[in-house]
């Protein structure tokens, strides 16, 4: 059976694992360590099946500015499973969970750099249907989502999506 958790100090070397093996190198394993560190407002869940940890989700703060306005919504990256555990469902329960916590602390938006074919399940849509830019230009408009939680808070908004900086470091 398989439970969504938040993340404890113990899953550290599990969730590196799981982020290793499902990317196949180091580098979102290591951004999660970083923005770990560094950020306290990270939303880290975890996929646990029998105490071993099989998947992970991780949401950061990311920031649109608008005029004098400055919209912090959350960004869903990475997502990982594990190879011999995709395409049963483990993922998208990460998902939804997460989805569900950053709503309920009153989170506007939730932005993603993913598979078109796999986040609009959950609501996601190309941001460019609200006006929302990605920081990097070399990103497919298509692959470029956003879930507006907060129709009110992003009325007329518009911008450039900004990550934290660590995405940028590694």
């Amino acid at each position: 059976m398989i439970t969504i958790r938040a993340e404890h100090p113990q899953d550290l070397p599990g969730v590196r694992y799981v982020n290793e093996l499902a990317f196949g190198q180091l580098l979102e394993a290591s951004l999660v360590e970083k923005l770990r560190e560094q950020c306290a407002e990270a939303l880290s869940l975890v996929a646990d099946e029998g105490g071993r940890v099989v998947g992970h989700i991780l949401f950061t703060p990311v920031v649109v500015e608008h005029g004098t306005r400055r919209i912090v919504g959350m960004g869903l990256a990475p997502m990982a499973v594990v190879p011999e555990r995709q395409r049963l469902g483990i993922g998208s329960q990460l998902v939804r969970r997460g989805l569900e916590i950053v709503a309920e602390r009153g989170c506007p938006f939730v932005i993603v750099v993913g598979h078109p074919q796999y986040y609009p399940r959950f609501g996601f849509e190309p941001a460019s249907k609200y006006n929302l830019r990605c920081q990097w230009e070399s990103v497919p408009d298509e692959a470029f989502m956003a879930l507006i939680l907060d129709p009110g808070s992003m009325a007329g908004v518009s911008g450039v999506a900004t990550y934290r900086p660590e995405f940028s470091e590694v």
